[in-house]
């Protein structure tokens, strides 16, 4: 089964912040956002695409028992925890959080002249208690180009290491190009098409800013019209 949500469909959010205002697209229940059909997928419980205005800033704030994924969509994103420690993402990078035992820690547009986007997802950990930790990784177009590159899983294998049930995988797919990505029993996927496209995703077309969830499909199996910036998210399925 493939579900094709529409960009219209995700929730959208704005607001004031420190130092400026932020749009959001939730793809799940989160804060003040309540879908019942869109609690959580699997291991993952949020997938936020915010942006922030220049200079802006979500101030310090706790977070406890999540594992938290961020990839840069767009400028510099900056984190820092309650020490002012942290790093800084550019496009396509990416930044792996274990909140565990408890963190606080701010979310910062390192760039006073441009906007910054970027994905935020949160996961389920398969262990509480967790010493609390964040490691990032570069990421650069080519190094995606055409293929499904795992940037987050829980084997590392040169992906940044997570304790859930979850790998991230980003790709850069040129215009008629195709990518196929296998999945087992049990497993599912979340693709979201976050610049660019359409994209076709088992047959069924998938706007700019839209996504698609795959449960008991064999392989995803994606087709761009457009050259597409996406990320596909696998997840157990119980």
């Amino acid at each position: 089964m493939l579900i094709v949500r529409e960009p219209e469909e995700i929730y959208q959010a704005n607001g004031a912040i420190q130092d400026g205002t932020f749009t959001g697209r939730w793809h799940f229940s989160f804060g003040p956002y309540f879908d019942p059909e869109n609690t959580s997928f699997g291991a993952l419980r949020v997938l936020n695409d915010d942006t922030l205005s220049p200079g802006a800033t979500w101030p310090l704030h706790p977070h406890r028992e999540i594992e938290v994924v961020t990839y840069c969509a767009g400028a510099e994103f900056r984190h820092a925890d309650e020490h002012g420690k942290g790093g800084v993402l550019k496009k396509g990078w990416v930044q792996h959080t274990t909140v565990g035992s408890g963190m606080w820690h701010s979310e910062i547009n390192n760039r006073v002249d441009e906007p910054l986007r970027f994905i935020q997802m949160w996961f389920y950990p398969e262990e509480k208690g967790l010493t609390p930790s964040v490691e990032q990784k570069e990421v650069e177009q080519g190094e995606r180009t055409d293929k499904l590159l795992p940037v987050v899983a829980p084997e590392g294998n040169g992906a940044l290491p997570i304790h859930a049930d979850a790998k991230v995988l980003s790709c850069f797919l040129e215009r008629d190009n195709t990518v196929t990505h296998r999945l087992a029993p049990g497993r599912g996927a979340y693709v979201y098409a976050l610049e660019g496209g359409p994209v076709k995703v088992n047959g069924k077309r998938v706007k700019r800013l839209g996504a698609a969830k795959a449960v008991g499909e064999e392989e995803v199996t994606i087709t761009a019209i457009g050259d597409t910036e996406l990320i596909l998210v696998e997840v157990g399925i119980s």
